[in-house]
């Protein structure tokens, strides 16, 4: 593996606006889905170590849905920094698999295997691999999410349907920020995740139809065999 920051691949989550291939440049067709970030009503940032104790449980409560979550799947779209707009499916087996399928024509697919984020063109014969414990997808994908003990807390924000929270993980070898976005009503559902990079470049993910699944199957969380062409 090359020594080069995830983030240059995959800008959050996983889904970087770099990664390349004819997908890259196509633009999703249909109404955009609604803006949660302009939405939501900011808290001040809030200082590590120092959240009040309406945030801290606003913290805990995201904590226990992220270790309740289960098996889900659902629709996704992904806004680069550039504006460029990507559709596909999104399958996650808690508590540290998940997959992303570009829709066609796009041959990206983007896997956790529990142990490393993989990020594969099939039309390109690539092949990326980083340890997921060096994204901050660690902070929501293990056994024990523990938000409150792992990661410094940047923003809190809550309304009367939706929350937001701004996290960064505590080790200082997981780089990039996440702003997660949450319905509140009538259950919470995360609904948005942003990555931002070390130049503030943003990289939204929205769900729809993210729902619980059963039976997934184990397949899914395999990368493919990608072989290079040979000149």
């Amino acid at each position: 593996m090359q020594a080069r920051s995830w983030m240059r691949v995959a800008a959050l989550l996983a889904m970087g606006a770099g990664l390349g291939g004819a997908a890259a440049a196509q633009t999703a067709k249909g109404p955009a889905t609604p803006d949660w970030s302009q939405t939501v009503t900011k808290e001040p940032t809030t200082t590590p170590g120092e959240l009040d104790a309406k945030q801290t449980e606003i913290v805990q409560k995201l904590t226990a849905y992220f270790n309740e979550m289960g098996d889900m799947k659902g629709d996704f779209q992904q806004i680069s920094p550039d504006g460029k707009r990507l559709r596909g499916k999104i399958y996650v087996k808690r508590p540290t698999s998940f997959r992303f399928e570009y829709n066609r024509p796009s041959r990206q697919l983007i896997i956790s295997d529990g142990k490393q984020m993989i990020i594969q063109d099939l039309d390109l014969n690539t092949d990326d691999r980083w340890g997921l414990d060096k994204t901050p997808f660690r902070l929501i994908l293990r056994k024990d999410v523990d938000l409150l003990r792992d990661a410094r807390i940047l923003e809190v924000g809550d309304t009367e349907d939706r929350i937001q929270l701004s996290l960064q993980d505590k080790d200082p070898n997981s780089v990039g920020r996440l702003k997660l976005l949450f319905q509140k009503a009538p259950a919470i559902e995360l609904k948005e995740w942003i990555t931002i990079d070390s130049q503030g470049l943003e990289t939204k993910v929205e769900l729809s139809e993210f729902t619980k699944a059963e039976n997934l199957d184990a397949k899914l969380f395999e990368p493919a065999q990608v072989y290079l062409k040979k000149l």
